[in-house]
């Protein structure tokens, strides 16, 4: 799974800071403003279509519009990421390890939690 192109990654930003499924003249409101620039409505829609097609955006009807929502959030994205480059890794536990080295005391605590939770669910099933 690659990374998300710029223009995906901003799309994305939008929908996982919004409340609700944004249309997409919401989208272009938003990213215009963020950017600073005057994207095309047809840029934004055909890059919002892409997001759909590969999973990661759903859309609803409205009238005659789509809504978007994300179908994942933001820490799933960034879980897949990080399981995508350890799976390319030689030694994937070597790898973990020098990640978990990286962190520092509150989020150690915090994955140590976790998977402590993690072992336990397993147990049950």
């Amino acid at each position: 799974m690659p990374a998300f192109g710029e223009l995906e990654a901003a799309i994305m930003q939008q929908a996982w800071a919004s409340d609700q499924p944004l249309r997409v003249r919401d989208l272009l409101d938003l990213l215009n403003v963020e950017q600073g620039r005057e994207l095309a409505y047809t840029t934004v829609q055909t890059v919002a279509e892409i997001l759909h097609r590969k999973g990661w955006l759903e859309r609803t009807k409205d009238g005659r519009a789509f809504r978007y929502a994300p179908t994942a959030s933001r820490e799933e994205y960034t879980a897949r990421l990080m399981d995508e480059a350890l799976g390319s890794a030689a030694d994937r536990t070597a790898a973990l390890v020098h990640f978990a080295g990286r962190l520092d005391p509150g989020e150690a605590e915090q994955l140590q939690a976790a998977l402590a939770e993690a072992r336990r669910r397993q147990a049950e099933s």
